[in-house]
């Protein structure tokens, strides 16, 4: 009998405190706000950009190569060497505007989406202290498996919290 009251007391606080767990599509739910679509937007025009003004100085390179190599057999050893290091400097302004542009792009990525992800974050939390949840995982960074039973996909309520704050 003793043991029987022993295991009802020590099984007893654990089904008055059962722990919730939930899980969420971070990923999901951001690529579903206005503000994400804006900024993917203003991100992907950006990039395009700097492809098309990497694009033409290739192709302005390409062009002076070609000119250089058409006419450097007729070329003094002043005008050749000249020539070169023009072609020299041009190439190294090409891998400079492409190391640029790649920090510009990353610095514009976090800046727009750095918000974006608080605000998402911010959500999260939200709902999993309104919820009492004791963990709120995000699918979205790679969990194999989430028990369907012991955990409840929060990802709407996440969605319906974010259009609270707009």
């Amino acid at each position: 009998m003793k043991k029987v009251i022993l295991m009802l007391m020590l099984f007893m606080p654990l089904a008055t405190f059962a722990q919730k767990f939930g899980h969420v599509n971070a990923q999901e739910v951001m690529t579903s706000m206005p503000d994400f679509i804006k900024a993917r937007g203003e991100i992907e025009a950006a990039a395009k950009q700097y492809d098309i003004d990497i694009k033409a100085l290739q192709d302005e390179f390409q062009r002076k190569m070609e000119e250089y190599e058409k006419n450097q057999a007729t070329m003094n050893e002043t005008k050749r060497k000249e020539t070169e290091d023009a072609l020299q400097q041009m190439y190294n302004k090409i891998q400079q505007a492409v190391q640029d542009n790649q920090q510009a792009l990353s610095q514009m990525q976090q800046e727009k989406l750095g918000p974006i992800q608080a605000k998402v974050i911010e959500a999260i939390n939200a709902v999993g202290k309104s919820g009492g949840y004791v963990y709120i995982m995000d699918t979205a960074s790679g969990i194999l498996y989430i028990s369907e039973t012991l955990s409840k996909d929060v990802t709407a309520e996440v969605k319906a919290e974010l259009n609270k704050t707009k």
